[in-house]
């Protein structure tokens, strides 16, 4: 009988080398923005935009803290417009542009909150849509 021979094999470990990435958001100094304050009857959501329209930052009613009915009273929007001023001004923000849209109660409050932050405000605009003539009528009641 003759004898196997046992063969010992080298294992050579490889390096990987992974290439460095840029991180996802580049930070960058943003003088004049606009804020879009959506002011709905259940929250308030403010939306924080660079003047091409690329989102800086954002807050809601839920976003800071309120559940449920407590999300759709002025104080949440007032909270919701101080957060979303805060992150702007760390950003760089000094003049803003504010556009409302909605009928709901946070609307005057979330623009006391951004003129207390000392943001510098240049416009004021109300985009609500409007129905010019709204969906057609019901027909007439017939009879009695």
């Amino acid at each position: 009988m003759a004898k196997k021979k046992v063969v010992k094999k080298k294992v050579v470990k490889k390096k990987v080398v992974r290439k460095k990435t840029s991180p996802k958001t580049v930070s960058r100094k943003i003088d004049e923005a606009r804020f879009y304050i959506s002011a709905t009857f259940n929250n308030t959501i403010v939306t924080v935009t660079d003047i091409d329209g690329n989102t800086i930052c954002w807050s809601s009613a839920g976003n800071a803290g309120f559940k449920g009915t407590r999300k759709q009273t002025p104080f949440a929007a007032t909270v919701t417009a101080e957060k979303a001023a805060e992150e702007a001004k760390e950003k760089g923000v000094k003049e803003v542009e504010v556009y409302v849209k909605g009928p709901g109660p946070g609307r005057e409050a979330a623009l006391r909150a951004i003129k207390a932050s000392g943001l510098r405000m240049s416009l004021i605009a109300d985009i609500t849509p409007m129905p010019h003539n709204g969906p057609r009528p019901k027909k007439k009641r017939r009879g009695t």
